[in-house]
């Protein structure tokens, strides 16, 4: 079943925790990938000096202020697309999950191409392998991943223990333990 917007319309950290777990579903010319999501980070808005939404709405964050249970898709480094999903309350201006780690299920055969290694262990075991794995693009912004598309969440297992720590790459909100996370060796 795919997740409605109300699973999003929550505190985004509530979110962050609970997708964890979930399976998200890309498809792609004619092929589904599947995988199951490892490992998460919530991003608020003004009360998180780490969020993109921080400060204001710019061209590239409007999103985040935007409707629930929409892609947010960027580029950093000038090498990684980023998969975020907006999930924020009613009380909160901005929020965005985003998805740091997935295990693979289904398409190996093309995450393995769009890769160029087989290690399953390490193909989307981060932000920008994981969008390389499945062809996330640009393309995939502003998406309702809340209906079948080509992108979407949707149930996945039920996570045993979620371990709790500080976000990753980030200088500001240090004292935020808003990065959720399972080990998919305890899994799969």
């Amino acid at each position: 079943m795919i997740l409605e917007k109300s699973f999003y319309e929550r505190e985004t950290v509530t979110v962050a925790k609970e997708l964890i777990g979930k399976t998200i579903v890309r498809k792609i010319r004619g092929q589904e990938l599947t995988g199951i999501i490892t490992e998460t980070e919530a991003y608020r808005g003004k009360d998180d000096p780490a969020s993109h939404a921080a400060v204001k709405m710019t061209n590239r964050n409007e999103v985040m202020f935007g409707p629930v249970g929409i892609s947010y898709v960027y580029f950093t480094y000038g090498m990684y697309f980023m998969l975020n999903v907006v999930a924020k309350s009613k009380k909160q201006n901005a929020g965005a999950v985003l998805i740091r780690g997935l295990y693979p299920q289904k398409g190996l055969k093309i995450m393995i191409k769009n890769r160029g290694l087989d290690k399953i262990d390490i193909i989307s075991n981060g932000p920008g392998k994981l969008t390389m794995a499945f062809g996330i693009t640009k393309k995939e912004h502003n998406k309702d991943i809340t209906k079948k598309s080509s992108i979407y969440i949707k149930e996945g297992i039920k996570p045993k223990k979620i371990k709790t720590g500080p976000r990753i790459g980030i200088s500001k909100g240090l004292d935020k333990k808003w990065n959720f996370s399972i080990d998919p060796k305890d899994y799969f």
